[in-house]
Parts: structure tokens; sequence; C-alpha cells
């Protein structure tokens, strides 16, 4: 019997590494982009599951050979996009980026962090099917924030840019296996 599951595995895993490759070609991230003059480039994309649904695809571009697990703390630009393939709420955005904040988070630095993403989350509407968020980071962690490619938040400040990427890009976000994901191979 155990070998009967087994062999079942070992058939179907390739059927989901090829849906998971076909989420990724739909989501056609760019392999390259330019922020602050500098060559960023697609190092890791994955799709984000939840109870066996495809969410979204995320894709991380950074400078070739920048160091993934401390990119939220160096000056490396990087930009996070997301592709999303369900119909989500606004109200539940914002409610998974606090709660993923508030695991990362003191109350003291939320507290602080507050006022202005709050003024980040004013910016959400609901997610359709095929809309995409990015977030890209300059080397000076200014945060510009677009919205199916329209620029909807920019910001100076980076200790926001920072703590916002986390949610994706540090552990206890939203989901580690992403996060592991797109940090892979550092």
């Amino acid at each position: 019997m155990l070998r009967v599951v087994i062999i079942a595995l070992l058939c179907v895993l390739p059927l989901v590494a090829d849906a998971s490759n076909k989420r990724l070609d739909q989501a056609n991230f760019p392999d390259t982009l330019e922020v602050d003059g500098e060559q960023l480039v697609l190092r890791n994309a994955s799709v984000l599951k939840y109870l066996f649904v495809d969410v979204y695809s995320a894709a991380l571009l950074t400078p070739a050979g920048a160091p993934l697990k401390t990119i939220t703390e160096t000056g490396t630009p990087l930009h996070l996009e997301l592709f999303y393939y369900r119909n989500i709420d606004r109200a539940d955005v914002i409610r998974a980026a606090w709660i993923a904040l508030e695991r990362q988070h003191g109350a003291a630095r939320l507290a602080k962090l507050r006022p202005k993403i709050e003024r980040l989350h004013d910016t959400f509407t609901d997610i359709q099917p095929y809309d995409r968020y990015s977030l890209t980071l300059d080397r000076h962690h200014a945060l510009s924030l677009r919205y199916n490619g329209q620029e909807i938040f920019q910001t100076d400040d980076a200790e926001l840019a920072r703590a916002y990427v986390g949610i994706w890009l540090r552990e206890n976000g939203l989901s580690d296996k992403l996060r592991k994901r797109l940090i892979a191979g550092d």
C-alpha cells in the first residue's frame, strides 16, 4: 500500500509543478527592471496557495548577486510584484497586513508607524483577478506602491518601507513558505 501511495505522489508532483509554472507564466513578471539607475533581475518567483487555491504569484527582483536573506535591511534596491488570481476584499487585505505586522513588530514600533501605514492602506481597493500590485524600494528605501502600473503611494520613509516590504520578505509575515521561496538561493 505504501508503495502505491509513493508512486501516486511521484506521478502527481510533476503536475503540481507544471500548474505553478503555468501560473508564473500567466503572471508575466519582468526579467529585468531598472531602479535608481541600477539593473534589477528576477531572482525568484512563486505562487501563494491557500487551501489548495492559487491566490497570487509573487516575484522578487534585486541586483544580481545581492544577498536576499537581509534584503529588507540593506540599502539594496528591490522590486516585489504580486499578480492576483482571485477576488479579495480590500478589508481582508488590510486585515492580513496588520496580522503580519503585529507578528513582526512590537506595539511601540507599530504605534509609531500606524498613521503612515493607514495612509498607505487608504490607497487600497478591492482586488480582482489579474490585478497587479508592486512595491519598489530604491537604494535609500524610498517606497513606491503601484496598482496595475499606476503609482498610488510614495514615501521616503525608509522605516515604513522596510516594515511594509517585510510583510512578504521577513519571518512571521503573510507566508513563511512564500518568503523562503522568494529569498531562496542565498
